[in-house]
């Protein structure tokens, strides 16, 4: 496999593949030199190629400049790619531009979690070095400066390297998927392969070709009782019915409005409060500790599948594809649950992405799947039905302490054990969905979505701020929440983690900063990493460049675009602890 990139400015067309051993090969044009098509299209040939965002940008550029073109043609089609709110795929088919179907190409953009530019994916996995476009787009560049701008493009295939190997098991299965259906996955997100899928097969089934259905800005739909919904709380029941009768309206992105008289209406069950919401119900809880003690029980109750569940025990399935669209689900759900059982993980995983995948397209116009009265079918029910248990609980005597999207924290005296069985025991059975237990020692929330919950064994589950850092999250000084999650569950004091950690990756924040960042006069990029320092001013701060307004808690930070081998020793410590008793007073810790 080849990692690839190219770069274009005015008078220079640059494109570099780099091998699994570091070698790179380039091939490039300055000022209207002759561009060695020959070997351009050759190595676009010769193995399978990976790039990030290389099937809307690199390829078409590439494609042009294999037809020839000027570097003036080229930096005018770049620019139009890059600055214009079109897809670059009509820009292409507007002028001309094929790409090669024997290109072998993978692009890696919608397989990584999030959306976020590649030095932002690369500061989040701990890349050394951290660099942006060294010279103004539009610059006319020197030869020195074409030079240092294909190192950079060098340092952009390191980038795109170590993230391609970082979700290797990732480009695995989708290399399997696409051998099980006959279709390339590989650069496709979950929601992607399970729309991919499931249009597969239900065309195979119907014989049609499906399409996106059209419905207007404005178009309204309707929530209807699922049947197995009901409540004691007449207020509630208020709520419910009028969620029956409320017509949703749908915004120019196809998305479904939430009215007003329902997001803002705080449901009241015992000593807590709840909100619905399109995307999932929550609590409101805010710095709340929970111990589990002698005499008490601390557990959550998750629904197992929650969404896919409720599609099936509802009988959803988009108008376009009725009659074929809960049969072919059904028998992945199916298929995927002996697959788990036999221990088939590579089907198993496969089969988890189509299932859990497809939801998400319910509510995305431009798919096959959407369905808006779908989705909020499925949100709205899986909201109503966990308030349903929710007052079951409190009815008894049990406290939740913590909802969110599909499940409930619950605390109670261990000898209301028996009794909260047979409230879980009936809601199954009244709803057909499944419960699934997990025991805590403690709970310590700053809200709903950001929490740190302390299991049996001393081992921790955090959400939210209190999460690993990972592709999906930016750094964000992540010593501080590791100390926190170590002292709450007793395995060791908070200050002993910050003052004993020498890993300068866990001291960091990283920040997009929109039209780049500047320090004491030192253009940064658009992408900016920095630890707490003693030797700089606490004045001192990271500023926009276009404003010098100054980047949200940049005070007394020391730029870091380049990872140091030896841990630098003005690490300011204190002020980390400082962040930590913070935290800790924020989260009901005592």
């Amino acid at each position: 496999m080849l990692i690839y990139d190219c770069e274009v400015f005015k008078g220079f067309f640059h494109v570099a593949f780099m091998n699994a051993d570091g070698k790179v090969a380039t091939v490039e044009m300055r000022n209207d030199d002759k561009l060695d098509v020959a070997k351009l299209a050759r190595l676009m040939r010769s193995d399978t190629l990976l790039g990030f965002n290389n099937h809307s940008y690199d390829n078409i550029m590439i494609a042009a400049a294999l037809e020839n073109r000027s570097c003036a043609e080229l930096k005018a089609l770049s620019d139009l790619i890059i600055m214009s709110n079109l897809p670059s795929w009509r820009i292409a088919q507007d002028k001309g531009i094929q790409t090669p179907k024997g290109w072998d190409t993978i692009d890696i953009i919608e397989v990584i979690p999030g959306q976020a530019s590649l030095k932002i994916y690369g500061a989040r996995i701990g890349e050394r070095k951290l660099q942006d476009l060294p010279y103004p787009h539009n610059a006319t560049l020197t030869d020195d400066q074409m030079d240092d701008v294909a190192e950079y493009c060098v340092n952009d295939l390191r980038v795109t390297k170590a993230l391609a190997d970082k979700i290797a098991p990732q480009l695995a299965l989708r290399v399997d998927m696409g051998a099980q259906y006959g279709v390339d996955l590989r650069s496709k997100s979950d929601a992607q392969i399970a729309e991919t899928v499931l249009k597969s097969e239900i065309e195979a089934l119907s014989g049609k070709t499906l399409r996106p259905p059209k419905m207007g800005d404005g178009a309204k739909v309707r929530y209807r009782d699922p049947k197995i919904v009901s409540f004691d709380n007449p207020e509630i029941t208020a709520i419910f019915k009028r969620i029956c009768a409320h017509h949703f309206t749908l915004s120019g992105s196809g998305s479904v409005q939430m009215p007003d008289w329902l997001s803002q209406t705080k449901i009241k069950i015992g000593a807590a409060a709840y909100q619905m919401g399109i995307g999932g119900l929550h609590s409101t809880e805010n710095g709340q500790g929970v111990k589990a003690g002698t005499g008490h029980a601390l557990f959550e109750l998750d629904v197992a599948s929650y969404y896919p569940s409720i599609i099936l025990q509802q009988g959803l399935e988009p108008a376009n594809m009725a009659g074929h669209f809960l049969p072919v689900y059904q028998s992945i759900v199916t298929r995927r649950l002996e697959a788990k059982r036999s221990g088939d993980k590579v089907t198993a995983d496969t089969l988890k992405i189509v299932v859990n995948g497809s939801f998400g397209k319910l509510g995305s116009k431009w798919s096959n799947l959407y369905a808006p009265d779908l989705m909020i079918q499925t949100t709205i029910t899986g909201q109503l039905c966990l308030l349903m248990l929710i007052e079951r609980l409190d009815g008894i005597g049990a406290a939740v302490v913590s909802a969110n999207t599909d499940g409930v924290v619950i605390f109670a005296p261990k000898s209301m054990g028996d009794a909260i069985e047979q409230v879980a025991f009936d809601w199954q059975i009244d709803t057909s969905y499944e419960l699934e237990r997990t025991d805590y020692r403690a709970l310590y929330s700053r809200d709903v979505n950001n929490y740190i919950a302390v299991k049996p064994d001393g081992s921790t589950k955090a959400k939210g701020v209190f999460a690993p850092a990972g592709l999906s999250k930016n750094p964000d000084f992540p010593i501080v929440a590791e100390a926190v999650a170590a002292h709450v569950s007793g395995q060791a004091d908070f200050r002993d983690v910050i003052n004993d950690c020498a890993d300068i990756t866990k001291f960091v924040s990283v920040r997009k900063v929109t039209g780049g960042a500047t320090w004491q006069g030192e253009s940064l990029g658009k992408a900016v990493r920095f630890y707490y320092s003693n030797a700089v001013d606490q004045n001192e701060c990271i500023r926009y460049a276009k404003t010098s307004n100054k980047v949200p808690r940049s005070d007394g930070a020391q730029p870091i675009m380049d990872l140091p081998i030896a841990f630098p020793d003005d690490v300011e410590k204190e002020r980390y602890v400082g962040m930590a008793m913070k935290v800790l007073k924020g989260i009901g810790y005592a």
